[in-house]
């Protein structure tokens, strides 16, 4: 059973009725409060960290653990990440957090962690590494997403998933010629939009798009009925 929280973005008011959804999923797993933070880079400052502490605070739960890819870490750190009730994965640098993943030996694992279960929280680019590949993230650093070919991620949802859609108005023409390639819907949402799955269920807040065969419309019910979530056990 997969339970996934996708932001677009996560320090604004519009994100409430996600953050909601998110503390009645932690609640309803019987889980408790601690969420460890897996930064996608360097955070010499922890200032990231910091304001994810914050905000999380408001909401009655508990950012406790720092995990730094980039570090050495014993099997008793590892188990004390997996040990978590829910991981955060932070925004930044969509390729740089992926490698950093690779790296580190800890993608499969994590994976592992959330199809087993485990709440699984991304923001930004953490959001956008739940999907099978990271390919839009390319509209962020100037390529074509047809131009990613190394970019196989986490491959929990079957959608990809592009955040920040109202930043750029070129953002939207080119999803929609993407989207005439690439086999799978992509989910884009402006900033305080989000995606819930929880179980077989794909719940989407505020007013995403569903883009797929060269059009975009809201994504109907209908749409979202039997396209389940990958790799459920």
């Amino acid at each position: 059973m997969l339970n996934l929280v996708l932001y677009s973005d996560q320090i604004v008011p519009a994100c409430s009725a996600i953050d909601l959804r998110l503390v009645e999923m932690m609640a309803a797993g019987g889980a408790g409060k601690r969420i460890a933070y897996v930064a996608s880079g360097p955070e010499r400052d922890r200032g990231f960290f910091l304001a994810g502490q914050a905000y999380y605070g408001r909401l009655g739960l508990d950012l406790a653990l720092f995990f730094d890819l980039d570090e050495p870490h014993s099997a008793d750190d590892i188990a004390a990440l997996f040990a978590s009730d829910a991981i955060h994965l932070a925004g930044g640098h969509t390729g740089g957090f992926l490698e950093r993943l690779k790296r580190s030996g800890m993608l499969g694992p994590l994976r592992d962690w959330a199809q087993s279960g485990g709440i699984l929280i991304g923001v930004s680019a953490g959001a956008i590494l739940m999907a099978p590949t990271i390919a839009t993230d390319a509209l962020f650093i100037g390529l074509e997403p047809e131009e990613i070919t190394d970019g196989d991620a986490l491959d929990l949802v079957p959608f990809e998933f592009f955040p920040h859609l109202s930043d750029d108005k070129s953002y939207l023409p080119a999803l929609l010629r993407y989207s005439l390639s690439t086999p799978r819907p992509i989910l884009a949402c402006n900033d305080g939009d989000g995606i819930v799955v929880a179980g077989t269920r794909i719940e989407c807040f505020g007013d995403p798009l569903w883009i797929s065969a060269g059009a975009a419309r809201a994504p109907a019910e209908r749409m979202l009925q039997g396209f389940m979530p990958m790799h459920i056990p």
